[in-house]
């Protein structure tokens, strides 16, 4: 049995470097599955990153990796986000009305990790249908950030950078259909990318997703081009697909980029959002860095800031959120009640009600034009530099689901906390967020985000590795107990 010290030694190294330990013989797999159960055991209490912890069955998977295992992931504990389905475990979106339902199916990025030799050790905390920009689900409770364990993790995939940013797992999958990767992993000190549109399957549930996409939350670029390569890939029953990548995407992190033409911006989309100064300082010295690395940064505002945008965004995200909401209704045979579901999401099931086939294939319209515009202004820069997150991570409570006088405050607040990262779901774009900066008074995390051109996850991964080369912070670890 790994001692605590080894444990938590293994679980804050990159998932590349483990699976490299593996395959050189130099730990067992079951070693890596102990040491990360043992983390869990120990610490989710505190940080109530997991919902589903799978001991039994993982220890029984990494008795199958051994020495020599030439995958990706040999060997690698993972834990999956409890919005995509296991086969066999509970599937609850974060919510009470899903009660204990286990589908039968299995979500395509589950099996091709599982291929890749990583071990699913369990799944992971989001607020309740994956909603807001905050992890604390009525069913659960809040997920903690293990750099202030009074702080929000972000979300939606705020359980899956808990569990990374304190040493549980050293990667996690996560998925972002309004900046729900990259924002914990600004919140969390993670990289966090979302890819390209169409660059992952949402085989077998869905055929196609306008916003949403898949991914992970990492310690480092590797780590998130290796999974990117294992994950990407159309199934059969696809509605579309992104263009198959000529390259491993791991090759691509590992080239260094050519001179980039880069724009800095920190114009928040949504007017009302007020930008932290510290985090403008952050951007500032991010810009300074690229230029030292021999990029052209220049300052230019995008045409991000239109009026009504955030509402007609609403018009999409209602509905999309419901369908989740009725298909919970479906398996528990009655329309949901104020005990079924958080104030938030009953707001947005009624509002989402009320949307007619018109209005909403109206607003997709409307949104696509902006988005086909924001592509186009982007397409004289190679990239776009900006805030991850307008502010630093927000304290618990600060954006409420659950306010029964006032549910739809919360998602407004949670736009003005994370302005940034909704855009590059309308336009379909590859975005990732750094954790390069740190506040120096209190410890915390600031994410830089850089905008890359559509199917250009390469490119962003080469930079992100060089700014990592320039300022490692691999090693950074929150000071978990």
């Amino acid at each position: 049995m790994t001692d605590a010290a080894t444990a938590a030694e293994l679980m804050f190294r990159p998932a590349s470097e483990l699976a490299d330990l593996v395959r050189a013989g130099e730990i067992t797999a079951r070693e890596l599955v102990e040491a990360s159960l043992s983390r869990i055991d120990a610490l989710n209490p505190t940080y109530n990153a997991f919902i589903d912890v799978f001991h039994d069955e993982a220890l029984l998977a990494a008795e199958g990796v051994k020495a020599g295992d030439d995958r990706p992931l040999a060997g690698v504990p993972i834990a999956i986000k409890n919005n995509r389905p296991v086969e066999g475990k509970r599937l609850t979106f974060g919510s009470s009305f899903f009660g204990d339902f286990a589908p039968p199916v299995e979500w395509v990025g589950v099996t091709r990790l599982r291929e890749a030799g990583a071990i699913i050790v369990g799944t992971t905390n989001l607020p309740e249908f994956g909603i807001v920009a905050t992890t604390e689900p009525r069913r659960f409770g809040a997920a903690r950030n293990p750099w202030d364990p009074s702080r929000t993790t972000g979300g939606s995939s705020g359980g899956a950078a808990a569990a990374v940013a304190a040493g549980m797992i050293p990667i996690a999958h996560a998925n972002d259909g309004g900046g729900s990767t990259r924002i914990p992993a600004a919140c969390c000190g993670l990289v966090g990318l979302k890819p390209q549109r169409g660059r992952i399957s949402q085989a077998p549930l869905l055929g196609y997703s306008l916003l949403v996409t898949d991914g992970v939350v990492s310690r480092t670029t590797r780590d998130t081009a290796v999974a990117l390569d294992v994950l990407a890939g159309h199934a059969l029953g696809d509605a579309s697909w992104a263009a198959p990548s000529r390259t491993p995407f791991e090759s691509q992190a590992a080239e260094p980029p050519r001179a980039l033409r880069i724009a800095m911006t920190s114009l928040s989309p949504v007017e009302t959002a007020n930008v932290d100064p510290r985090v403008l300082e952050s951007l500032d010295e991010a810009a300074a860095l690229l230029r030292d690395l021999g990029h052209e940064v220049i300052q230019d505002d995008p045409p991000w800031r239109i009026p009504g945008i955030f509402e007609q965004f609403g018009v999409l995200w209602a509905p999309m959120v419901s369908t989740t909401t009725a298909f919970a209704a479906q398996i528990a045979g009655h329309e949901p009640t104020a005990e079924d579901i958080e104030p938030l999401s009953m707001a947005l099931y009624h509002a989402a009600k009320g949307v007619d086939a018109t209005t909403y294939l109206g607003a997709e319209m409307l949104l696509l034009n902006i988005a086909r515009a924001m592509v186009q202004w982007t397409a004289q820069y190679d990239a776009v530099l900006c805030p991850s997150l307008a502010e630093l991570p927000v304290p618990l409570g600060e954006i409420n689901a659950c306010d029964e006088a006032n549910p739809m405050s919360a998602f407004m607040r949670a736009a003005e906390f994370t302005p940034y990262a909704a855009i590059s779901n309308l336009t379909g774009s590859p975005a990732i967020s750094v954790p390069l900066e740190h506040d120096a008074e209190t410890g915390l995390p600031i994410g830089i985000q850089i905008i890359g051109q559509p199917e250009g996850e390469g490119t962003l991964l080469a930079l992100s590795q060089q700014l990592e080369q320039a300022r490692p912070w691999a090693g950074r670890q929150a000071p978990v107990e």
